[in-house]
């Protein structure tokens, strides 16, 4: 998946009420050797207040499955992890 693209990928989800969600692919990051996406839904714009949607992403075949992680122990890891080095990005812009 080349990152470096102008055009966001859009994914299509079902949400926590059975309704479906369309979703912007703002990126992916490695973590402990699993991959992650970071996505931001469709009718929102990214700012500092948006609500980023963190979700496990496992390849089967030629295809990717976003998965959403249920346990809170591997949510906050990697939470914590894209906070610090969110926070390195922004001390070397600095």
């Amino acid at each position: 998946m080349d990152n470096n693209t102008e055009e966001l990928q859009i994914i299509k989800t079902v949400g926590e009420n059975g309704e479906e969600v369309e979703l912007k692919l703002l990126d992916i990051v490695t973590v402990d050797d699993k991959d992650y996406a970071l996505l931001l839904p469709v009718d929102e714009e990214a700012n500092e207040d948006s609500e980023v949607v963190l979700m496990r992403l496992k390849k089967e075949g030629e295809e990717y499955l976003f998965e959403t992680i249920d346990d809170d122990d591997e949510f906050n890891e990697v939470a914590k992890i894209l906070a610090e080095e969110e926070d390195e990005d922004e001390e070397e812009d600095n």
